[in-house]
């Protein structure tokens, strides 16, 4: 019988297909109208209420129905599949390390070195077996871009390579002997500068500072090369290190072939994989966006963000490859949950109600639903019914009962919603530290990587559940304090405008009598921080979790720095670029004419 790949796990097609059919209807419409019957607890329904004044979603559901791709075609996948076998043989013809390199590097950036992985996982492993930890040592300047390439290569696919490899460089830029004016190479030491972990102080207090700063001179002085200087500013934006993945790959799509020396099959292979990727996508968020039409939970509360797009481009951020839209689909309801419940805690609900609802979720039962205010039952219910479901599932597909850790995991959240609230309710300003200790879990991160771990891992660890629903899981804790810290900085002034809890920054300048401006730069350190240890924990070597599970931690923190960049991406999607990114990524393909 025919089995289909989704997540690590090998899944009975025609079995996958019946659970992706009934999965929008474990609620039936009738609960809707069920949960609209008064009762004698709904006692509250006349208080005053806040308002986090959302606009309605961007995005129209029959809207999203009709999209269709046109460039993704069966023709357009034969060759897709024909040029995919020219670029394997590149791989393994290609001559020069530097151009092996090079080839590796622009495939992962055009988004189709999924492809490729065996191939690319032994050629770095390869490097790395003959070259041990120092790698191709920098002994003069012209080395220098293979030098960086390599170690960023390298320490990005979890392979332990030490920073002494650019101990000339370093001592020449100390002596202010370093006379390099190539700055494409620069710009390589830069964003090889961002895979530092705290142990490497020459990468942090050397090469980065005079990187920036070459780069900089470089974009304020007269350039003529605009291919570089449009590269130079890319990166000193943001380091491609820290970037959400797909968006990366549509703008490097556009720029690798704006290049004077671009390889046209991978041009061809880039714009051609990513519409049938796109097509994937368009199919899934179809599908979500049903899923999220048929539970009421738009129309019953109407105070929730209405953002199911949004929750899927999330999910796109975290895993995007096409082979993985079980997983897409999953997430993107865990996602929209999350959402809901925190829009439950942080704007509508009495702190009487809260403590209801959090009990509710601790005790996990059903029969509680009486004792809610009736705004609070729909939404247990959906998650009651959704958790219950993607455990049952994964018993039955993958043989391990997961259900209590990922209940465990709700009610840990609901916690930390709950501590902020009674904050808020008796404005209490905590400090940074205090703040950090519950916002880390309450940003939500935890819960989402749990349920990925789950719904990803071919073989589940029991041991790894352990772990993680303990919250001792420190590739974890990085990814949920990136995130927490880039929601801080683009959502703090808007949700103090509405009524919350003081952000990161706010308990900064209150324990520390610090301004706005000082505070941001605080925490923006604080997130560089984070990525030092987040990287150290990349180290495969040293992980019990696999490689797919660390790159979705990390993917996630990425994902954040996108969704924040320029303000609340998540709640006011039109003011911060979130529209346009969505539509560029999953709306328009890339024209093949």
């Amino acid at each position: 019988m025919a089995t289909l790949r989704m997540g690590s796990a090998f899944i009975n097609q025609n079995a996958l297909s019946q659970f992706h059919c009934r999965r929008p209807h474990r609620h039936p419409r009738f609960v809707c109208k069920s949960m609209t019957k008064k009762t004698p607890e709904a006692t509250s329904a006349d208080l005053p209420r806040r308002s986090g004044n959302y606009q309605p979603s961007s995005w129209d559901h029959f809207y999203l129905l009709s999209i269709e791709n046109r460039y993704a075609s069966e023709k357009v996948v034969i060759t897709r599949d024909l040029l995919k076998r020219k670029v394997k043989r590149m791989l393994h013809v290609t001559k020069s390390r530097l151009e092996q390199l090079e080839l590796i590097d622009d495939l992962q950036k055009l988004g189709v070195s999924y492809h490729f992985e065996l191939e690319i996982n032994n050629i770095l492993t390869d490097f790395h077996l003959k070259n041990g930890r120092n790698i191709w040592k920098c002994d003069k300047e012209e080395d220098l871009h293979a030098t960086a390439l390599e170690f960023r290569l390298l320490r990005q696919h979890g392979f332990d390579v030490s920073e002494n490899i650019f101990d000339v460089i370093v001592d020449r830029i100390k002596s202010n002997r370093f006379k390099s004016d190539n700055i494409p190479s620069i710009i390589s030491l830069y964003e090889a500068s961002y895979l530092s972990t705290k142990a490497d102080t020459k990468l942090h207090k050397v090469i980065r500072p005079f990187a920036t700063e070459e780069i900089r001179k470089y974009v304020d002085g007269e350039t003529y090369n605009m291919e570089i200087r449009e590269k130079a500013i890319h990166a000193l934006e943001m380091p491609h290190h820290w970037r959400m993945r797909r968006l990366e790959t549509r703008w490097y799509i556009d720029a690798y072939e704006k290049k004077h020396d671009n390889n046209l099959v991978l041009v061809e292979l880039a714009k051609v994989d990513f519409n049938i990727v796109q097509t994937t996508h368009q199919e899934d968020l179809k599908y979500v966006s049903s899923w999220w039409k048929d539970t009421c939970l738009a129309n019953e509360l109407p105070f929730v963000r209405d953002r199911i797009v949004e929750n899927y481009f999330w999910t796109v951020g975290l895993i995007y490859e096409p082979q993985f839209g079980y997983i897409q689909r999953i997430m993107t309801i865990v996602n929209a949950l999350v959402t809901t419940i925190d829009d439950i805690y942080d704007i509508y609900g009495t702190l009487e109600e809260l403590e209801l609802f959090t009990s509710t979720v601790e005790n996990w039962d059903v029969n509680r639903l009486d004792g809610l205010p009736e705004y609070m039952r729909l939404c247990f219910l959906i998650l009651y019914n959704e958790i219950n479901g993607i455990g049952y599932d994964i018993l039955k597909y993958k043989n391990i009962d997961v259900t209590p850790f990922l209940k465990k995991s709700w009610a840990d959240l609901c916690k930390t919603y709950l501590v902020e609230a009674k904050w808020y309710n008796r404005g209490y300003k905590p400090s940074v530290e205090e703040y950090m200790e519950n916002a880390w879990i309450s940003i939500s991160a935890p819960t989402i990587l749990i349920h990925f771990y789950c719904v990803f891992s071919d073989q589940i660890s029991i041991q790894n559940l352990e772990t993680l629903s303990q919250h001792r899981q420190q590739i974890v804790r990085c990814s949920a304090t990136v995130l927490r810290l880039a929601n801080d900085l683009g959502t703090s002034l808007d949700e103090l405008a509405r009524g919350d809890v003081l952000k990161s920054v706010q308990c900064y300048m209150h324990e520390m009598g610090a301004s706005e401006e000082e505070a941001r730069e605080h925490v923006q350190q604080m997130i560089s921080d984070t990525w030092d240890d987040m990287n150290d924990e990349t180290n495969a070597a040293r992980s019990s979790f696999s490689r797919g599970f660390v790159e979705a931690a990390m993917n996630l923190a990425r994902m954040s720095q996108c969704m924040y960049q320029y303000g609340d991406g998540h709640g006011c999607p039109n003011k911060a670029k979130t529209v346009d990114r969505v539509q560029s990524l999953l709306v328009d393909p890339i024209s093949l004419d």
